[in-house]
């Protein structure tokens, strides 16, 4: 049986920038389950890119103005090369020996262009709605979503650990931002929620860096925040249940992984991450 500590070896780099990854939206309190957009990402979370993309594209013909268009369309650029470079798996499930001698991803360019055009696209789109109106807490979390993604880039695909920290922060007080604005948008505590878990694992020296130069890690507060997406959410309630998996794993709780990581994978059985999971844990 492998250890609990090879499970999870993986969680200290991986967890700290995933949070954004698979964080694509904010919701209005209008939206409902069945918006397109809610559709997309569900598409996404399959692995179904192809009918992802199809359906952000629509949403950007009929919501020109809107900046969550391109930034969800981003974020499926950014899904589709996290999945054909097995990044998830590694970065999050990962043992030691597996985490520490892993190879640097090839990154795809055309899809690295396409996906920072996206965020440029949504950041001139955010940019104008606050100037019409700067306690705009839509553009506030579109704003969360491009510096999130980014920080998952820098960190996940081309290693550049300062720079993912630097967009991580940024994404944080974005999110911190949109809900002092509107305090129902549930999706958004997932931002702090990963920041502050992902951070509280580091080592004490460098939890001290990080508080001083303005990031958060306090870990309990984190588990709270996730837990809030996970059971108030919508958009991205199915990847606070994939981060709060992670957590019980680390703390040893194989059987409330399990019933997570389940549940996942009767929801979105396209996506086999789940079940790969479930069966290491079993091993």
């Amino acid at each position: 049986m492998r250890s609990l500590g090879h499970q999870v070896g993986g969680l200290r780099s991986g967890l700290r920038v995933l949070l954004f990854v698979l964080c694509p939206l904010l919701l209005r309190p209008a939206w409902s389950a069945d918006t397109d957009l809610n559709h997309g990402y569900r598409e996404m979370y399959n692995l179904d890119f192809v009918a992802a993309h199809e359906t952000f594209h629509n949403f950007m013909k009929e919501s020109p103005l809107d900046p969550l268009g391109p930034v969800s369309d981003a974020a499926a650029y950014l899904f589709a090369e996290f999945d054909r470079l097995g990044v998830l798996d590694i970065e999050l499930f990962a043992d030691d020996e597996r985490f520490l001698h892993r190879n640097r991803p090839v990154t795809d360019q055309a899809a690295r262009s396409l996906f920072y055009a996206r965020t440029r696209e949504a950041e001139v789109l955010v940019d104008r709605a606050l100037a019409k109106n700067p306690k705009d807490a839509h553009a506030f979390y579109a704003r969360t979503l491009i510096y999130g993604l980014r920080s998952d880039y820098s960190g996940m695909i081309d290693r550049s650990n300062l720079t993912a920290l630097k967009w991580t922060k940024l994404a944080s007080k974005s999110a911190d931002e949109a809900l002092r604005l509107q305090p129902d948008l549930y999706d958004a505590h997932l931002a702090t929620g990963v920041e502050n878990y992902m951070l509280s694992l580091k080592p004490a020296p460098v939890r001290w860096l990080i508080n001083l130069s303005g990031g958060q890690s306090d870990k309990q507060r984190g588990i709270e925040e996730l837990r809030i997406t996970a059971e108030h959410g919508c958009l991205l309630a199915p990847l606070a249940r994939l981060m709060l998996a992670v957590a019980e794993l680390r703390e040893g709780h194989r059987q409330a992984a399990k019933k997570l990581l389940g549940g996942l994978s009767q929801e979105f059985p396209g996506n086999t991450l789940y079940s790969r999971q479930m069966r290491r844990i079993s091993e």
